[in-house]
């Protein structure tokens, strides 16, 4: 069975998608529909801006949204995934590559997100770090302890076995890093970002979403998307609604994800977007399944 997976924020590039415009009329369609929508000519910035423009918030959440879906749409050989699943951000691609939310309202929510995001981020300084090297129980272990002794500090994303992104405070996450070390961790790396995503502190960023998602017309999907919230396949456009809105301050459930598709069947997995990040972490969580990039 063929699975699509979409990846987040952080695999963009400067002269994404520009193969795809320049090749495709679809594409082209579709990305000036984007800039009409956004009201900016985002394809500037994707094709020849600078890594500093193309890492604005308004335009990076929406550059991978936009190279992601479209990658999907226009592949030589249209194949239709029998489930999708997306990291963080990619979970929206995800959605509406399965037929959840139409393009123009997926690109519109995203936007909507990118913006909540950095208002909430600006509330509060905070950030994000990658321990690799470590069990799941004990960085949720440390975590928990630090939490308890008045900072914010979540494992935010289970990537794949031994490697999980914590997300906190400035000092919460300062204080985790040195007690994971100290507990074993191979690495414990402070991520540049401008927040602490998939954290109590995206709450006011949840409470806009929220709004806007309410708002937005949702469909039943053509196939399942399993959601970072819970791991699990789901097609019910209510539930589809509740789990987007609840991943902003819940944890990334990607390790979970994919084993649960593998057991559900899944043994050919895409990568439809900018980078391969998702495609190591795959074989890094099940090295007998394939895992490739659109081709």
């Amino acid at each position: 069975m063929k699975a699509f997976v979409f990846p987040g924020q952080g695999a963009q590039f400067v002269g994404m998608g520009k193969d795809l415009y320049d090749n495709s009329p679809l594409a082209k369609e579709l990305f000036e529909k984007a800039n009409l929508i956004l009201g900016y000519r985002i394809t500037d910035i994707m094709f020849n801006g600078t890594d500093e423009e193309l890492r604005q918030t308004k335009v990076t959440q929406p550059a991978v949204f936009l190279h992601s879906v479209i990658s999907a749409l226009c592949m030589d050989n249209k194949v239709e995934p029998d489930m999708t699943a997306g990291h963080s951000l990619g979970e929206f691609s995800a959605l509406v590559v399965a037929g959840a939310l139409s393009f123009e309202d997926g690109l519109k929510l995203v936007y909507s997100r990118a913006m909540a995001m950095q208002k909430a981020c600006e509330l509060q300084p905070s950030t994000m770090a990658a321990i690799i090297g470590l069990s799941d129980e004990k960085v949720e272990e440390t975590c928990e302890k630090i939490s308890k002794e008045g900072e914010v500090v979540v494992a935010a994303n289970f990537n794949c076995p031994g490697q999980i992104v914590i997300s906190g405070s400035i000092e919460g996450i300062n204080k985790a890093c040195e007690e994971l070390k100290a507990a074993g961790a191979k690495r414990a790396l402070p991520l540049k970002v401008g927040g602490a995503f998939h954290s109590p502190l995206m709450n006011p960023a949840k409470i806009e979403l929220e709004e806007a998602i309410k708002s937005t017309a949702f469909h039943t999907p053509k196939c399942p998307v399993y959601q970072n919230v819970d791991a699990l396949p789901h097609s019910n456009p209510e539930e589809i609604k509740a789990n987007l809105v609840a991943q902003l301050t819940a944890s990334v459930r990607w390790t979970q994800s994919v084993k649960n598709m593998i057991t559900d069947g899944a043994n050919e997995f895409t990568e439809c977007g900018p980078g391969a990040v998702l495609q190591g972490l795959i074989k890094k969580i099940d090295s007998s399944v394939s895992a490739q990039g659109i081709a």
